[in-house]
């Protein structure tokens, strides 16, 4: 199990024993697991977005252009 899947346990266990439980999966997974959650939280948040504006037809004004990603690495 990754970091980034909770276990739902809806009705087992006390609130402070699930989240004893969470904290105890973040803390021992390893850095490939992290990675890979942000990258897909990012992902989604992004997909979520876009058809977000979609849906509202709030996309860019014409003439604009959408300002390219960047990125850099420590």
């Amino acid at each position: 199990m990754s970091s980034c899947s909770r276990k739902k346990n809806f009705g087992s266990g006390s609130f402070v024993s699930n989240l004893r439980d969470h904290i105890h999966e973040f803390l021992h997974a390893s850095m490939d697991e992290h990675r890979t959650c942000l990258k897909e939280t990012v992902r989604k948040m992004f997909e979520r977005a876009k058809l977000y504006r979609e849906k509202s037809g709030s996309g860019p004004n014409e003439g604009e252009k959408p300002l390219p990603l960047q990125t850099t690495t420590d």
